[in-house]
């Protein structure tokens, strides 16, 4: 089995942690790798990938990472859209 962790520093951390569960379950059904996300802190989110082999690994971190650029994507432009700030003062 080969694992891999990411922690990532992020404003919107459980925004994209809710964003990315659905895939969570996706992979419960029997596939070669298995990714979780989850909160460390409030501007922290965690993403452990394990998998049976190392191609399967690569792909899961490439759909979860990608995953979690895109969900960071989104948040940043409704926000600019909406005219929101979340570091600063008022969302």
């Amino acid at each position: 089995m080969h694992s891999a962790l990411f922690r990532i520093e992020t404003n919107s951390a459980l925004i994209i942690c809710k964003a990315v569960a659905p895939e969570e379950e996706d992979e419960k059904n029997g596939f070669r790798s298995h990714g979780q996300c989850r909160m460390i802190s409030h501007e922290c989110l965690e993403i452990s990938i394990s998998a049976t082999d190392l191609p399967a690994l690569r792909a899961s971190l490439n759909s979860w990472l990608r995953l979690i650029q895109v969900a960071s994507e989104m948040i940043d432009s409704t926000q600019i859209r909406a005219g929101i700030m979340i570091e600063g003062t008022s969302l």
